[in-house]
């Protein structure tokens, strides 16, 4: 499908249960990797729960999903070089104003779907997708009840509209799910600081013997039993922020 957007069509990938009802509505940042069968699956998995979940080509303004050719199995030995390669595309991605007019985009797309039950709905994401999420509940408060981010990236930065900087307008609940090398302890204690100021309902864990990626099953980094309990987490929540009826 597409989204129109500002800046042209953002191609996307959407999962529903099928079952011709309306459900509550996921938005979903990929991670660095991009759109690819792994983020295809996650979805599903997802609607699979009873959510309409939309994942967005972060990388539309390059072309459709993907952009680059990546190898089906992301190992250590080569992450380094996938990443150099995405760069170009990212850094086009990242810039705050292009971040907001995308969400604007996505978010007006998704709750216009007659799949979408009326009612707030969660942004979610993985690796730099987290801050994407983060600064997506941000801007629309009121309408996102749910903010979730696994092995999230660049939550804290020293410019001056860093992702933790939007948090007094959050109204959203919040869960990230990190691994051992995903923030600094002190990026981190900015971090819940900033939570914690503005009063939101917020669970900031550690999950045990995991790094970064722990979640992607096509990469080295993955862990079984941190994607299971980013399962656990993310069900929980989405549950009791979105399914209030």
């Amino acid at each position: 499908m597409r989204i129109p957007t500002p800046d042209g069509q953002s191609d996307a990938f959407a999962a529903l249960p099928g079952d011709g009802g309306r459900h509550p509505g996921v938005l979903l940042y990929p991670d660095a990797f991009g759109v690819r069968p792994e983020l295809r699956e996650r979805a599903r998995q997802l609607a699979a729960h009873g959510y309409y979940v939309l994942v967005p080509n972060l990388y539309y303004r390059h072309g459709t999903a993907p952009v680059a050719d990546l190898p089906a199995h992301i190992g250590a030995d080569i992450r380094p070089a996938v990443i150099e390669g995405l760069m170009p595309y990212l850094e086009a991605a990242l810039p705050t104003e292009r971040i907001l007019r995308d969400a604007d985009a996505y978010l007006g797309f998704l709750t216009a779907q007659p799949e979408v039950a009326a009612g707030p709905v969660a942004t979610l994401g993985y690796c730099i997708g987290g801050a994407l999420a983060l600064r997506a509940a941000t801007a629309h408060p009121g309408e996102v009840a749910a903010v979730a981010g696994f092995h999230p990236g660049f939550l804290v930065t020293d410019e001056p509209d860093s992702p933790h900087h939007g948090i007094p307008a959050l109204t959203a609940e919040v869960h990230l799910g990190l691994s051992g090398n995903d923030m600094s302890p002190e990026a981190l204690s900015e971090l819940t600081r900033a939570l914690d100021a503005a009063g939101v309902v917020h669970t900031t864990e550690t999950y045990p013997d995991t790094v970064h990626g722990f979640t992607m099953s096509d990469t080295d980094a993955f862990s079984p039993a941190g994607s299971q309990r980013h399962w656990d987490r993310l069900l929980a929540l989405l549950d009791r922020t979105l399914r209030t009826g």
